[in-house]
């Protein structure tokens, strides 16, 4: 249903005469915009951007509306319900394959490259026979959406440790169900992001994989994007806004734990001792096309894509 959505969704557009433009006050010179965002750990920049001010230094005046994931991301901004929306790398390189109006403007979020000290990982039982990711091949493994980076990237630490990913069995568990299922044997292994790393560490989960650090050294995991509707020069400004949260969010843990509680649901206790992940300004395509050229492997593309016509 989701893919269905992502297509039928310019139709509607079309349909209902296109989306209206971002409105500029006159008086002001500020202009409102709407970001589809996920409200999760990934997203602090935005939040902490908005706090300080970044966007108002650009004149603009941002409402950042939650969405539950990237199909609802890609869809809003392409129906025009958002100008600006928040993604992961598969979601939008499979919006691009599927000929949808989608063009990155600024880095969401980025793996920290370091075994046992990143923000995703694949965790099992603490009495578990599988010790390693090669121990994988064959188990069955819940991911929070099918066909997407979770998958994708599990099956890279699979086949970088000599195991065989193509024999995984995958299962879509939301990450918050994730731990209660490891526990209950419902599932071998689970991928999780923070803040259920370490909900799941500290009930005795073991990491046996950390698969967004071993899929690409420093991976972009997600993005920022618009479409051709929105005009460049305010794609422009957002842009700089973007990057100058993306550099203040790097710059300041502190701070990033801080605006956490402003949005997020996650226990004050859990927040400071989350492993936060890394926002460097600037894109890594060489990460995105290597993702790209995996998901085509694995079959959830099913035509190689040029990374630098959804990157600039």
């Amino acid at each position: 249903m989701r893919r269905a959505l992502l297509i039928l969704t310019p139709l509607l557009v079309a349909a209902c005469g296109g989306p209206q433009p971002a409105a500029t006050d006159p008086a002001s010179g500020m202009t409102k915009v709407n970001a589809g965002v996920i409200a999760i750990v990934d997203t602090a920049p935005i939040h902490l951007g908005k706090a300080k001010g970044f966007f108002k230094e650009q004149r603009i005046d941002l409402t950042i509306t939650p969405v539950q994931g990237g199909a609802a991301s890609v869809s809003g901004a392409v129906s025009g319900q958002f100008q600006f929306a928040f993604a992961n790398t598969t979601s939008l390189l499979t919006a691009k394959q599927q000929g949808l109006d989608v063009k990155v403007v600024a880095n969401g979020v980025s793996s920290t490259g370091e075994q046992g000290k990143d923000f995703s990982a694949v965790l099992v039982e603490p009495d578990s026979p599988i010790k390693t990711a090669k121990d994988l091949a064959g188990k069955k493994i819940s991911v929070n959406q099918l066909k997407n980076i979770g998958d994708t990237t599990v099956r890279a630490s699979v086949r970088k440790a000599g195991g065989d990913p193509s024999t995984i069995e995958f299962v879509e568990l939301p990450f918050p169900d994730a731990p209660a299922a490891l526990q209950s044997d419902r599932v071998d292994a689970i991928w999780v992001v923070e803040p259920f790393v370490s909900q799941a560490l500290s009930q005795g989960a073991r990491a046996v994989a950390w698969n967004f650090a071993d899929a690409a050294p420093d991976l972009t995991v997600a993005m920022y994007f618009t479409t051709s509707r929105t005009d460049p020069g305010l794609a422009k400004r957002f842009t700089a806004a973007m990057r100058k949260s993306l550099e203040y969010a790097d710059a300041h843990p502190d701070e990033v734990r801080d605006v956490l509680k402003t949005y997020t649901r996650i226990a004050p206790e859990v927040i400071t001792e989350i492993y936060l992940p890394k926002w460097p300004v600037d894109v890594n395509k060489a990460s995105v096309q290597t993702i790209a050229d995996l998901a085509l492997t694995d079959g959830v593309l099913t035509e190689k894509i040029d990374v630098s016509a959804l990157v600039p």
